[in-house]
Protein backbone atom coordinates (compact mmCIF):
# COMPACT_ATOMS: atom_id res chain seq x y z
CA UNK A 1 0.00 0.00 0.00
CA UNK A 2 1.19 3.69 -0.45
CA UNK A 3 2.16 6.73 1.59
CA UNK A 4 2.52 9.88 0.37
CA UNK A 5 5.61 12.13 -0.43
CA UNK A 6 4.96 14.82 2.02
CA UNK A 7 2.52 13.73 4.32
CA UNK A 8 0.79 15.68 6.88
CA UNK A 9 -1.80 15.12 9.88
CA UNK A 10 -5.19 15.42 8.23
CA UNK A 11 -6.06 13.49 5.15
CA UNK A 12 -3.03 11.82 4.38
CA UNK A 13 -1.57 10.65 7.77
CA UNK A 14 -4.06 7.46 6.90
CA UNK A 15 -1.74 6.78 4.02
CA UNK A 16 1.17 5.88 6.80
CA UNK A 17 2.73 3.97 6.47
CA UNK A 18 4.28 2.20 3.20
CA UNK A 19 3.55 -1.74 3.86
CA UNK A 20 3.66 -4.89 1.33
CA UNK A 21 -0.07 -6.93 0.99
CA UNK A 22 0.44 -9.98 -0.50
CA UNK A 23 -3.07 -11.34 -2.39
CA UNK A 24 -4.70 -13.95 -3.76
CA UNK A 25 -5.56 -13.81 -7.26
CA UNK A 26 -8.62 -12.07 -8.54
CA UNK A 27 -10.44 -9.70 -10.97
CA UNK A 28 -11.81 -6.70 -10.59
CA UNK A 29 -14.02 -4.80 -13.33
CA UNK A 30 -12.94 -2.62 -15.76
CA UNK A 31 -15.15 -0.02 -15.22
CA UNK A 32 -17.35 1.52 -12.40
CA UNK A 33 -21.19 0.09 -12.04
CA UNK A 34 -23.41 2.02 -14.54
CA UNK A 35 -27.18 2.48 -14.04
CA UNK A 36 -28.12 0.37 -16.76
CA UNK A 37 -26.27 -2.38 -14.83
CA UNK A 38 -27.66 -1.09 -11.55
CA UNK A 39 -31.33 -1.21 -12.87
CA UNK A 40 -31.13 -4.62 -13.76
CA UNK A 41 -30.71 -5.78 -10.31
CA UNK A 42 -33.74 -3.23 -9.11
CA UNK A 43 -35.84 -5.02 -11.98
CA UNK A 44 -35.24 -8.21 -10.32
CA UNK A 45 -36.43 -7.33 -7.29
CA UNK A 46 -32.67 -7.83 -5.37
CA UNK A 47 -31.53 -4.26 -5.07
CA UNK A 48 -33.29 -1.22 -3.70
CA UNK A 49 -33.24 1.82 -6.37
CA UNK A 50 -30.64 4.82 -5.59
CA UNK A 51 -31.73 7.44 -2.68
CA UNK A 52 -31.81 9.87 -5.34
CA UNK A 53 -32.16 9.71 -9.10
CA UNK A 54 -30.50 12.90 -10.24
CA UNK A 55 -27.14 14.25 -10.04
CA UNK A 56 -25.34 17.51 -9.50
CA UNK A 57 -25.88 18.81 -12.72
CA UNK A 58 -29.17 16.66 -13.91
CA UNK A 59 -32.20 16.58 -12.56
CA UNK A 60 -32.99 12.98 -14.44
CA UNK A 61 -29.97 10.76 -14.33
CA UNK A 62 -30.39 7.55 -13.01
CA UNK A 63 -34.28 7.38 -14.85
CA UNK A 64 -33.00 8.89 -17.82
CA UNK A 65 -32.20 6.21 -20.45
CA UNK A 66 -29.51 8.92 -22.15
CA UNK A 67 -27.56 8.48 -18.64
CA UNK A 68 -27.45 4.57 -18.63
CA UNK A 69 -23.80 4.21 -19.68
CA UNK A 70 -23.18 7.04 -16.37
CA UNK A 71 -21.96 5.67 -13.10
CA UNK A 72 -24.58 4.60 -10.87
CA UNK A 73 -24.28 7.38 -7.44
CA UNK A 74 -26.53 8.06 -4.82
CA UNK A 75 -26.34 3.82 -3.62
CA UNK A 76 -24.83 3.68 0.04
CA UNK A 77 -21.96 0.72 0.72
CA UNK A 78 -24.93 -2.18 1.73
CA UNK A 79 -26.71 -1.04 -1.67
CA UNK A 80 -23.21 -1.45 -3.82
CA UNK A 81 -22.64 -4.98 -2.08
CA UNK A 82 -26.26 -6.72 -2.76
CA UNK A 83 -25.54 -5.59 -6.50
CA UNK A 84 -21.69 -7.47 -6.21
CA UNK A 85 -23.67 -10.36 -4.51
CA UNK A 86 -26.33 -10.54 -7.12
CA UNK A 87 -23.90 -10.71 -9.87
CA UNK A 88 -21.86 -13.44 -8.44
CA UNK A 89 -19.39 -10.88 -6.94
CA UNK A 90 -17.95 -8.82 -4.49
CA UNK A 91 -16.80 -5.48 -3.30
CA UNK A 92 -12.96 -5.29 -3.71
CA UNK A 93 -10.86 -4.71 -1.02
CA UNK A 94 -9.19 -1.79 -0.54
CA UNK A 95 -6.09 -3.73 -1.56
CA UNK A 96 -7.34 -5.08 -4.46
CA UNK A 97 -8.75 -1.68 -5.43
CA UNK A 98 -5.32 -0.08 -5.08
CA UNK A 99 -3.22 -2.80 -7.05
CA UNK A 100 -5.55 -2.35 -9.74
CA UNK A 101 -5.13 1.42 -9.66
CA UNK A 102 -1.14 1.96 -8.97
CA UNK A 103 0.13 -1.43 -10.29
CA UNK A 104 3.76 -2.52 -8.71
CA UNK A 105 5.56 0.15 -9.53
CA UNK A 106 4.33 3.11 -7.32
CA UNK A 107 2.32 4.99 -9.86
CA UNK A 108 1.07 8.09 -8.21
CA UNK A 109 -2.03 8.39 -10.38
CA UNK A 110 -3.31 4.84 -12.14
CA UNK A 111 -1.83 6.39 -15.79
CA UNK A 112 1.92 6.81 -14.04
CA UNK A 113 3.14 10.35 -12.67
CA UNK A 114 1.81 12.65 -16.01
CA UNK A 115 0.32 15.60 -14.35
CA UNK A 116 -4.12 15.79 -14.22
CA UNK A 117 -5.09 16.41 -17.30
CA UNK A 118 -8.81 16.55 -19.74
CA UNK A 119 -8.16 13.58 -21.57
CA UNK A 120 -7.13 11.48 -18.33
CA UNK A 121 -9.84 11.59 -15.83
CA UNK A 122 -13.07 12.96 -15.02
CA UNK A 123 -11.95 16.03 -12.79
CA UNK A 124 -13.44 19.34 -11.23
CA UNK A 125 -12.54 21.15 -14.14
CA UNK A 126 -13.20 24.46 -15.72
CA UNK A 127 -16.85 22.54 -16.67
CA UNK A 128 -17.95 22.28 -12.83
CA UNK A 129 -17.68 25.73 -11.47
CA UNK A 130 -16.42 24.87 -8.20
CA UNK A 131 -14.73 27.16 -6.50
CA UNK A 132 -11.81 25.18 -6.61
CA UNK A 133 -12.33 24.06 -10.14
CA UNK A 134 -9.03 24.13 -12.50
CA UNK A 135 -9.86 26.21 -15.02
CA UNK A 136 -6.81 24.98 -17.16
CA UNK A 137 -8.54 21.50 -17.26
CA UNK A 138 -11.15 20.73 -19.64
CA UNK A 139 -12.15 17.22 -19.49
CA UNK A 140 -15.92 17.72 -21.00
CA UNK A 141 -18.14 17.05 -18.35
CA UNK A 142 -19.65 19.14 -15.67
CA UNK A 143 -20.24 16.21 -13.42
CA UNK A 144 -20.34 12.34 -13.96
CA UNK A 145 -19.33 10.97 -17.57
CA UNK A 146 -19.64 7.89 -19.39
CA UNK A 147 -17.65 4.94 -17.87
CA UNK A 148 -14.10 4.57 -19.65
CA UNK A 149 -14.18 7.62 -21.28
CA UNK A 150 -10.98 8.28 -20.77
CA UNK A 151 -8.63 5.46 -21.91
CA UNK A 152 -5.36 7.20 -22.19
CA UNK A 153 -5.91 7.41 -17.92
CA UNK A 154 -6.17 3.65 -17.64
CA UNK A 155 -4.13 1.60 -15.20
CA UNK A 156 -1.40 -0.62 -16.15
CA UNK A 157 -3.80 -3.37 -16.23
CA UNK A 158 -6.48 -1.75 -18.15
CA UNK A 159 -8.94 -0.32 -15.14
CA UNK A 160 -10.66 2.63 -16.46
CA UNK A 161 -12.07 5.96 -14.16
CA UNK A 162 -9.97 4.48 -11.02
CA UNK A 163 -8.73 8.55 -11.11
CA UNK A 164 -12.19 10.35 -11.07
CA UNK A 165 -15.64 10.18 -12.26
CA UNK A 166 -16.62 8.47 -9.04
CA UNK A 167 -15.72 7.47 -5.70
CA UNK A 168 -15.97 3.89 -5.40
CA UNK A 169 -16.87 1.92 -2.53
CA UNK A 170 -14.42 -0.72 -1.31
CA UNK A 171 -15.31 -3.46 1.20
CA UNK A 172 -12.95 -2.26 4.31
CA UNK A 173 -13.83 -0.42 7.28
CA UNK A 174 -11.68 2.68 7.34
CA UNK A 175 -8.95 2.14 9.87
CA UNK A 176 -5.51 2.98 10.13
CA UNK A 177 -2.81 0.63 8.29
CA UNK A 178 -0.72 -1.66 10.56
CA UNK A 179 1.83 0.34 12.44
CA UNK A 180 0.13 3.69 11.32
CA UNK A 181 -0.27 6.69 13.80
CA UNK A 182 -3.42 5.67 15.92
CA UNK A 183 -3.74 8.97 17.43
CA UNK A 184 -4.46 10.46 14.28
CA UNK A 185 -8.25 10.28 14.53
CA UNK A 186 -11.62 9.24 16.28
CA UNK A 187 -13.09 8.19 13.30
CA UNK A 188 -11.14 4.89 13.21
CA UNK A 189 -13.10 1.39 13.90
CA UNK A 190 -15.84 0.34 12.57
CA UNK A 191 -17.70 3.81 11.98
CA UNK A 192 -17.02 4.69 8.04
CA UNK A 193 -15.86 2.50 4.68
CA UNK A 194 -13.57 3.29 2.55
CA UNK A 195 -14.17 4.95 -0.79
CA UNK A 196 -11.26 5.32 -3.14
CA UNK A 197 -10.32 6.89 -6.79
CA UNK A 198 -11.50 10.90 -6.43
CA UNK A 199 -14.21 11.99 -8.02
CA UNK A 200 -15.58 14.39 -10.41
CA UNK A 201 -15.36 17.00 -8.06
CA UNK A 202 -12.16 16.50 -5.80
CA UNK A 203 -10.74 19.23 -4.38
CA UNK A 204 -7.03 19.55 -6.06
CA UNK A 205 -5.14 16.37 -7.46
CA UNK A 206 -3.92 14.83 -4.36
CA UNK A 207 -7.52 13.87 -3.95
CA UNK A 208 -7.41 11.51 -7.35
CA UNK A 209 -3.95 9.83 -6.33
CA UNK A 210 -3.71 6.11 -6.34
CA UNK A 211 -3.31 6.04 -2.34
CA UNK A 212 -5.81 8.58 -1.55
CA UNK A 213 -8.46 7.48 0.85
CA UNK A 214 -11.82 9.10 1.55
CA UNK A 215 -14.33 7.64 4.97
CA UNK A 216 -18.12 7.58 4.57
CA UNK A 217 -20.94 5.97 6.50
CA UNK A 218 -22.25 2.82 5.09
CA UNK A 219 -25.73 4.21 5.04
CA UNK A 220 -24.90 7.46 3.55
CA UNK A 221 -25.25 8.26 -0.18
CA UNK A 222 -23.36 11.27 -2.39
CA UNK A 223 -23.42 12.35 -5.85
CA UNK A 224 -19.85 11.20 -5.88
CA UNK A 225 -19.81 7.67 -4.63
CA UNK A 226 -20.27 4.82 -6.78
CA UNK A 227 -18.50 1.10 -7.12
CA UNK A 228 -17.22 -1.26 -8.91
CA UNK A 229 -16.91 -5.45 -8.01
CA UNK A 230 -14.21 -7.91 -7.57
CA UNK A 231 -14.08 -11.86 -7.59
CA UNK A 232 -12.11 -14.38 -6.85
CA UNK A 233 -11.21 -16.84 -9.38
Amino acid sequence: MAQCSDCERGWFVVEQPQHTVTLEAYWIDQTEVTNGMYAQCVAAGTCEPPQETKSEARSSYYDDKLYADFPVIYVDWNQANAYCSWVGRRLPSEAEWEKAARGTDGRIYPWGKKAVAGNLLNFADKNTNLPWSDQTIDDGYEDTAPVGSYPEGASVYGSLDMAGNVYEWVADWYQVYPGGDVNASSEFGQTYRVARGGSWNGNGSYHVRTSFRFSYTPVGTLSRIGFRCALSP
